[in-house]
């Protein structure tokens, strides 16, 4: 059976959660169909590779992509380890289509769930890794709360989870391991369109990124060894990676 056939969106939301708001990662709806133009602008792509480098995840393990959008953090856990089993959740059921276009066009299996970071689609101590991209300043204070803790009952024993997403302070400093010279994602940001400047430079929630804060929110859910292990500045300021374990 080819793999394009195991392409499929179910959704999880409940009936009170329909008219849930979500903030889209484009920032706005309308500017979905450019999206994924945005970020290979960005250089994004190099985030998710290092990313799923961090994690090291293995054939046959399960992964959970949270706040996937468009499916790009998992197309690229795929093309790292084929046999991984990727489920890749969001809120936004117009992404989720073009992620499951993408994936048949690819010929991937991957399941996509409509739904909210708060509740990951897995049983208890089910996963092998939950990952996530710059989707967490799209989640409110509680809802990160939730999302911690979540993780945490979906991961199993020894499991990891391991984050992408804006924090601490802006910096002209040079990752030593990636440095952006004023090229790549620090020069290609600026050309992104103004709604989604606007949300990296002002969102309430990136605030609450710095300063460790993803590294004090796994800790305070119950993770272990919670680490910024890598990061990448640029003029918008510190894309952090944050790795965390499941004791």
């Amino acid at each position: 059976m080819a793999a394009s056939t195991h392409v499929r969106i179910l959704d999880q939301r409940t009936p009170q959660e329909r008219d849930r708001s979500f903030l889209p990662g484009a920032g706005k709806t309308w500017l979905l169909p450019f999206y994924d133009a945005f970020t290979r602008l960005a250089g994004i792509r190099a985030l998710h590779q290092r990313a799923v480098e961090l994690a090291g995840i293995d054939h046959g393990q399960a992964v959970a992509d949270v706040g996937c959008g468009t499916g790009n953090l998992s197309f690229a856990v795929l093309a790292a380890q084929p046999g991984a089993r990727v489920t890749g959740l969001d809120p936004d059921a117009d992404a989720l289509r073009r992620a499951a276009r993408k994936a048949r066009r690819r010929g991937v299996a991957l399941t996509l769930v409509q739904g909210y970071a708060d509740r990951i689609p897995a049983d208890d101590a089910s996963l092998d890794h939950v990952v996530s991209s710059l989707a967490l300043h799209h989640v409110d204070d509680d809802g990160r709360i939730a999302f911690a803790r979540d993780a945490l009952r979906a991961l199993l024993p020894g499991g990891k989870v391991t984050i992408v997403d804006f924090g601490g302070p802006a910096s002209d400093v040079e990752d030593t391991d990636h440095p952006t010279h004023g090229h790549g994602l620090a020069g290609a940001l600026r050309h992104l369109p103004r709604p989604m400047r606007s949300r990296v430079a002002h969102s309430p929630v990136v605030a609450r990124n710095h300063d460790n804060g993803i590294v004090a929110l796994l800790t305070e859910a119950g993770f272990r060894d919670a680490q910024e292990v890598a990061h990448a500045d640029h003029r918008l300021g510190r894309v952090t990676f944050v790795q965390a374990t499941r004791p």
